[in-house]
């Protein structure tokens, strides 16, 4: 083994700067692991940092010369153990290729490298009157390639989409070196396969992206928000069932359980109400905010709303956005862990999920918290738990799965924006089929022959 981690440092040193190849085991330990539970990780053997596409191509014809895998990470903010490490493996951090290359306000265009933070690039953009809408909760950590890996979403995904829907063309870096390029720059094309979308959410499996061109909105108005109290989970969904049901656009719709909520308060002193079965936050950022809130809090009110509050101004807009940002972050001070559940469901089994998450809990005898993009029924379970205890952490895995199958058996997804790593494997092959996931890997040999790029992930 030393001798080979010998053999494959010398190699990556004849391309790379020595500061870009790290080999101290207690340094290469810290970059073991995404932010997953439950999720199996290996030792690597070296951790690369590449500024350049010439230096990727260099890590990937080593890797392909010595047969050595590697597992392309981002921020590691992932919640699945997509970004986790594998025995022997070559990291390949995308971190320091953090360049905005071009912004385009006639083309609607941002070209970035990988390592762009998903937040840098929203101020970027706000500079040239744009927006890149894809906001996941961790945005002010979470980058792009990282973001394009895992397919990820976040709170406006109700009215703009996911990040599948801004990603036009990618320059990626195949297994073996070669440098792809996919899609376009153009407002449409359809050429050939759309190999562009087939990258976004392969979880670093096919290739190594190292140039994104994604697509940007002109900047919208500032949006207000309403916050909604219900006396139950499922008056909740019923409002955001009517909302969507008489064609209301909100630029969020998102619902906070009881646990939630007053975990929220715990850790930022929000304010908000602990009485409540259900919070929900609806937002707009059309040109008359407030009129649309006044219709969705009738709305609210006619489905059993005890309590409808609009903010006045921005404001109290973003504080009440920050509450719901804090969610996940508050449910991991409840106990020691947490396991972070994405499962999504059609919006007309909403009510369904969340009752039979809330059963799955009491069955367990564990804290589950619910925090949810409910306007596109993407629900995050949080099972909070002590690893320590045995039985408590067999049991937060067992309620886990249950609330998956739950997701499947109401027509729903075992992924909306988290995807699928480590953790969620065996219910891929579920979810998919037999015929499916043989499709799926005849995919992954096509572009990885070897089998190299990110192992054990996915299947």
């Amino acid at each position: 083994m030393d001798d080979l981690r010998a053999a494959l440092t010398g190699r990556l040193l004849e391309g790379l700067p020595a500061e870009a190849v790290l080999t101290d085991p207690d340094v290469t330990a810290s970059y073991a692991t995404d932010m997953a539970s439950f999720c199996a990780a290996g030792s690597p053997a070296v951790v690369v940092l590449p500024r350049t596409v010439e230096q990727v191509q260099h890590v990937m014809r080593t890797a392909t010369a010595l047969r050595v895998p590697v597992v392309p990470q981002g921020a590691r903010t992932g919640l699945s153990g997509a970004a986790n490490a594998s025995d022997g493996c070559i990291v390949l951090s995308l971190l320091k290729m953090d360049r905005i290359l071009e912004i385009s306000a006639v083309d609607r265009i941002a070209v970035v490298e990988p390592g762009v933070v998903n937040a840098a690039l929203s101020r970027a953009v706000a500079g040239h009157g744009l927006a890149y809408p894809p906001d996941p909760s961790s945005w002010e950590q979470c980058t792009i390639g990282g973001n394009i890996g895992t397919a990820s979403g976040g709170l406006c995904c109700v009215k703009y989409g996911v990040t599948a829907e801004y990603v036009l063309g990618l320059d990626v870096v195949l297994a073996d070196g070669r440098l792809l390029r996919t899609g376009r720059r153009t407002a449409k094309g359809v050429a050939g396969y759309d190999l562009t979308r087939l990258f976004v959410g392969s979880e670093g499996s096919l290739g190594v992206v190292v140039r994104a061109v994604l697509a940007l909105k002109p900047a919208p108005p500032r949006q207000l928000v309403l916050a909604a109290e219900f006396p139950s989970a499922a008056a909740a969904c019923a409002a955001v069932c009517a909302v969507m049901e008489r064609g209301h656009t909100p630029s969020l719709l998102e619902l906070m359980d009881r646990t939630t909520v007053r975990a929220v308060n715990r850790l930022g002193k929000m304010g908000l109400p602990e009485t409540t079965e259900a919070l929900l936050l609806a937002a707009f950022d059309t040109p008359d905010p407030a009129a649309d809130l006044a219709a969705v809090g009738e709305l609210c009110l006619a489905a059993g709303a005890t309590r409808v509050v609009p903010a006045e101004d921005e404001a109290e807009s973003a504080l009440l956005l920050q509450a719901r940002r804090l969610a996940l972050t508050a449910l991991e001070t409840l106990r020691p862990a947490t396991m972070i559940d994405d499962v999504c469901v059609p919006r007309s089994k909403l009510a369904e999920m969340l009752a039979g998450t809330t059963e799955i809990g009491r069955k367990y005898g564990l804290t589950i918290g619910v925090c949810a993009h409910a306007g596109d029924g993407n629900t995050h379970p949080v099972v909070c738990f002590d690893p320590a205890d045995e039985d408590e952490a067999r049991r937060a895995r067992e309620s886990f799965d249950e609330i998956m199958a739950l997701g499947l058996a109401l027509g729903g997804t075992i992924t909306g924006e988290h995807g699928v790593g480590v953790l969620k494997k065996e219910w891929l092959a579920r979810e998919l089929g037999p015929v499916g996931v043989e499709m799926q890997r005849a995919v992954k040999r096509a572009f990885d022959p070897l089998g190299l790029l990110n192992p054990g992930k996915l299947f």
